[in-house]
């Protein structure tokens, strides 16, 4: 059994990144699986897996952080598991407004027709 074990932790310490984030950093929340964000009404291969960039608040515990969540999804809890999360790199020329956000206040997303470009 012990060399079973010891095969397993090396295949995990292979592919295992820690993550860690101080308070100040940006992170991306991942929405596929969070319960309140689901009932966006779309088809699931074209709905958002990341929302953000939320700033981390504070550590809670060894593997939770407190976010700041914008008004628009403040139905959410702000304390997520670092499973959701993904580091988010600040370039200023990439901030997109959270004005625009496509997400309602009921965690849905208005749905706006394509242009429709014709073939030859």
């Amino acid at each position: 059994m012990k060399i079973v074990q010891d095969r397993q932790v090396k295949y995990y310490d292979q592919r295992h990144q820690t993550m860690k984030f101080i308070v100040g950093d940006y992170v991306y929340l991942k929405v596929r699986s969070v319960k309140g964000v689901s009932r966006i009404k779309r088809m699931k291969k074209l709905s958002p897996r990341f929302v953000g960039p939320f700033e981390v608040l504070e550590r809670i515990g060894e593997v939770a952080y407190r976010l700041s969540l914008p008004e628009k999804i403040s139905s959410l809890h702000d304390v997520f598991h670092i499973s959701y999360l993904r580091r988010a790199i600040r370039d200023p020329s990439q901030i997109i407004s959270t004005e625009e956000s496509p997400i309602e206040s009921d965690l849905n997303i208005a749905v706006k027709p394509v242009r429709m470009v014709e073939l030859e």
